[in-house]
């Protein structure tokens, strides 16, 4: 029995050792305190890392609150919008296949969009570029028939009856349709389903075990409570949420994907790294161009594009199903270099790579009702305190 007891010590003891091991930045946890108490968020998880290594990780409160379960490396998070990029490696991998190409009209791989008319009642002629970057002009699925929808194939139909809202290309309109549009292109020209090429190409090569789009019974017991924040007693209260069984629910390329921080931080790795990681070579060079560099031109975009966030839609672009911050600005940007780009998600997570610094900085936490979850004071604590931490970057004659 004594042998027994001394072992469990010994484990536990490890385990703590291993816990302490994990490198952590100055400030972060201050920062992150704050929020906690003043009930923004249950918990988070936080990740920075550089092309090469994990410079910073840390777990912060709660999983859930009713059962004081604590946040862990393996914690699962609903990353809602985070999954875009994703779905946009996915086209630029098929791309790279020479399966299909950006210019490419959607009708090529999606027939019925041949018949589909702008407002004015011309040919729209939708390519895969504007699907990608929100510059469509597609109508939404809405009602009770997309809540009936199984698969990416059932939605179709579902866009094309929604009347389209501007020309292509006459404007920037964030669009959840364009990117599952996307997402059905996807197994279209792979032959796959969507989560058999997201897991063959890309989540099984990157060694993802906690990234899926219908977690099994094992991961339910590790998904974080979403939560939103009573606007009258400004308490947290827990939100009803059940994932979908493979099979109930279309696997969306835009908001379907449930994650864990150690895996999305990988996947950010990957992209730092020009879309090499561990030597494997996932996304070509001209690739990671698509995703990096503006493809919008001068078009106002993003979600800051009201006087309450300072209307600053002209210092955003917008990549292959990125957002790229163009102008720093005060706030959530302030700490970010030019070419900052990524991506949040509705319940709070975010995920920024910033090529400047060579760091990304992941954010996990899962709270429903931010304002702006882009803009949440979380995001700005952690970036902020991560950005101060961090040894700054070497100045060039033409920054001094």
């Amino acid at each position: 029995m004594n042998s027994f007891r001394f072992l469990l010590t010994a484990l536990f003891c490890a385990a703590l050792s291993l816990l302490a091991a994990e490198p952590q930045l100055p400030g972060i946890t201050a920062a992150l305190s704050r929020a906690l108490a003043d009930q923004e968020i249950a918990g988070a998880v936080t990740l920075v890392v550089t092309p090469e290594r994990v410079v910073h990780f840390e777990t912060h409160g709660f999983a859930d609150l009713a059962t004081q379960r604590p946040m862990s490396a393996d914690t699962m998070f609903n990353i809602m919008s985070m999954t875009k990029p994703i779905t946009a490696v996915a086209i630029l991998m098929l791309q790279d296949d020479g399966k299909l190409r950006l210019t490419d009209p959607v009708a090529k791989f999606l027939p019925e969009f041949a018949a589909l008319k702008t407002p004015a009642g011309q040919p729209a002629n939708l390519t895969l570029a504007q699907l990608l970057t929100h510059t469509s002009g597609l109508g939404e699925a809405a009602g009770p028939a997309s809540l009936l929808a199984k698969s990416l194939a059932d939605l179709v139909p579902l866009w094309l009856s929604a009347p389209m809202k501007y020309a292509p290309g006459a404007k920037w309109q964030y669009t959840q349709s364009g990117i599952n549009a996307a997402a059905r292109v996807v197994e279209v020209a792979s032959g796959q389903t969507f989560p058999e090429f997201l897991q063959a190409r890309l989540f099984g090569p990157l060694g993802l075990r906690h990234t899926t789009h219908y977690p099994s019974e094992a991961q339910r017991l590790l998904l974080a409570t979403p939560y939103a924040k009573n606007k009258t007693t400004g308490q947290l209260e827990p939100v009803l949420h059940l994932p979908p069984a493979q099979g109930m629910r279309p696997p969306t390329g835009n908001a379907g994907l449930y994650s864990s921080a150690h895996d999305y931080a990988r996947f950010c790795q990957m992209l730092l790294n020009r879309g090499v990681l561990a030597g494997r070579r996932y996304l070509s060079p001209a690739a990671m161009t698509l995703l990096t560099v503006p493809q919008t031109n001068d078009l106002p975009t993003g979600f800051f594009q009201n006087p309450t966030y300072g209307q600053r839609g002209a210092d955003y672009g917008w990549g292959i199903a990125t957002c790229i911050l163009k102008n720093p600005h005060p706030g959530v940007a302030a700490m970010l270099s030019p070419g900052t780009y990524g991506h949040g998600g509705a319940w709070g997570t975010q995920a920024w790579i910033d090529p400047v610094r060579g760091v990304a900085y992941i954010l996990m936490v899962q709270r429903t009702n931010f304002p702006n979850s882009d803009a949440s004071e979380v995001r700005k604590l952690f970036q902020q305190a991560a950005a101060t931490a961090l040894p700054r970057p070497p100045q060039t004659p033409a920054s001094r």
